[in-house]
């Protein structure tokens, strides 16, 4: 723990770091988590959209790609900076800057005439989204005392869980609608009354802090993160779509090296005038390592599975779209669940809450894989989607204290350094885990393989996920054994 004596400074509304009034309070959360929302929704919500997008704009196939990605790609490399942004600047300034710009943006999306509009539209969202999500975390940090920031922090890994899985649900549902005869626009627009109301409500409400002390931005520091995580992330977004083209493996190879080079400079920034990008001190704090790496395996097991389940439910059992999304439903209300609990158990019991979702993840998915080997195709929508609330009630109970026992006890001015950090383990596991799709599923088969093979190959996926869950709980030992002191 850090023994900093720096504090916040603040400025009404409520003061940071003290507790803030009840209403304040919740109108805060309502805030912060529904811009949350937004952009957990807007990372997956075009999915089921694009058919239309395609029909109406005449985008290309490439163009369809970068619609997703360029969102994808602009969010994760802009999160480091977006939360030492809202340490130097002050998390409430940054946040409103953020969303203003996000609900902009929507609308530039809503509008957008050609593919091209649409896509530099989605990277001024991903942006923006960068600049307001990392201010989340941070906000609640500073804004609830230790008893409450538990559950706060709860409500934010259920919002995200909630978020992606609904996504393509809302985007098919609201493009189906063809609401004023718009069709898949409004799957942006939705965002406007929304955005509006985040501003005004934190305009009133939304406490504000930020580090004094640091005084300075860290130009070539913002240039070496954004340069080394775009090398590792570009092809892991795009390079599978085309064949791992040798210029995608030489980006992989080359962009661990510039993040080395990265913390080097840190170091020398850090001595210097004490104002780097990153507060490499962070990391001198166990439970800040531990969960950071926790959250990059949560990512990447997020990534890898779920993408490959959705392959086995449609080309492996034959079901259509809709009850394959019944089991996405099922693993929503788990997840629900899984944090509901866990918020309520977590203050006392710790890293223990996560730890045994971990087991009862792979538990559920070692009796998934028994239940594909014996009913293989025949298994049927309900059979393909019950054991999936167990899945997701495991995985909801890691998701939901991680942020707690990560950042609990992150001094405050530092608390949007670490979110964007803690962000960025996020997008970078699920950047990972989509990517070694092609490894854990399409060893011995190919794009497109259906029947009794494809739900083998996902069987024996499943092992890897296993090992992945219990990797997880191996790292969790390291966070605290409680939240609460007293």
């Amino acid at each position: 723990m850090s023994h900093d004596t720096a504090q916040p400074t603040t400025s009404n509304p409520p003061r940071a770091g003290a507790p803030a009034p009840g209403r304040a309070r919740a109108i805060t959360l309502a805030v912060v988590l529904t811009a949350e929302l937004m952009n957990a929704l807007d990372g997956s919500v075009v999915y089921t959209a694009l058919p239309s997008i395609q029909t109406d704009t005449g985008a290309s196939t490439a163009a369809l790609q970068w619609i997703h990605a360029a969102y994808a790609l602009t969010f994760a490399l802009g999160l480091i900076t977006g939360g030492r942004l809202g340490d130097l600047y002050g998390h409430r300034r940054i946040f409103l800057t953020g969303t203003a710009v996000f609900t902009l943006a929507s609308l530039l999306c809503g509008i957008a005439a050609s593919p091209e509009l649409l896509i530099a539209a989605r990277v001024l969202q991903g942006a923006a989204a960068a600049a307001m999500v990392p201010q989340v975390l941070a906000t609640l940090h500073v804004t609830f005392d230790e008893g409450s920031r538990a559950k706060a922090f709860g409500l934010y890994g259920t919002v995200m869980s909630l978020g992606s899985v609904t996504g393509p649900v809302l985007g098919g549902v609201l493009t189906q609608a063809d609401l004023f005869g718009l069709g898949w626009r409004p799957i942006f627009l939705i965002n406007l009354p929304i955005g509006i109301a985040a501003l005004i409500l934190g305009l009133r409400f939304l406490p504000e802090s930020h580090d004094r002390t640091a005084q300075r931005l860290d130009p070539l520091g913002m240039l070496l993160s954004a340069l080394g995580l775009l090398l590792i992330t570009l092809p892991l977004t795009v390079g599978g779509e085309h064949g791992w083209p040798t210029w995608s493996l030489a980006a992989l190879a080359t962009g661990p090296l510039v993040l080395v080079v990265f913390v080097f400079q840190q170091r020398a920034k850090t001595r210097k005038d004490g104002s780097p990008l990153v507060v490499l001190s962070l990391f001198t704090g166990r439970a800040f390592s531990a969960g950071l790496a926790t959250q990059l395996a949560f990512g990447l097991l997020s990534g890898a599975f779920f993408l490959s389940w959705a392959l086995f439910m449609q080309d492996g059992l034959g079901l259509t779209p809709g009850q394959a999304a019944a089991g996405f439903v099922a693993a929503s209300l788990g997840e629900m669940g899984g944090a509901w609990l866990a918020m309520s158990l977590v203050a006392r019991y710790g890293r223990a809450v996560p730890q045994a979702g971990a087991l009862l993840a792979a538990a559920a998915l070692c009796g998934y894989h028994h239940l594909i080997t014996t009913e293989g195709t025949e298994m049927g929508t309900v059979l393909a989607a019950a054991p999936m609330l167990a899945v997701g009630f495991g995985l909801g109970m890691i998701g939901a204290p991680l942020a707690d026992l990560t950042l609990g006890k992150v001094p405050h001015q530092h608390a949007g350094s670490a979110s964007g950090l803690f962000n960025t383990g996020t997008q970078l596991g699920i950047a990972l885990g989509t990517a070694l799709t092609t490894v854990v599923l399409f060893t011995d088969i190919s794009v497109g393989t259906r029947g009794p093979v494809m739900a083998t190959a996902f069987a024996g996926s499943l092992w890897s996920v296993v090992g992945t869950l219990i990797t997880m709980w191996a790292l969790m030992l390291l966070l605290p054994k409680r939240t609460r002191t007293s």
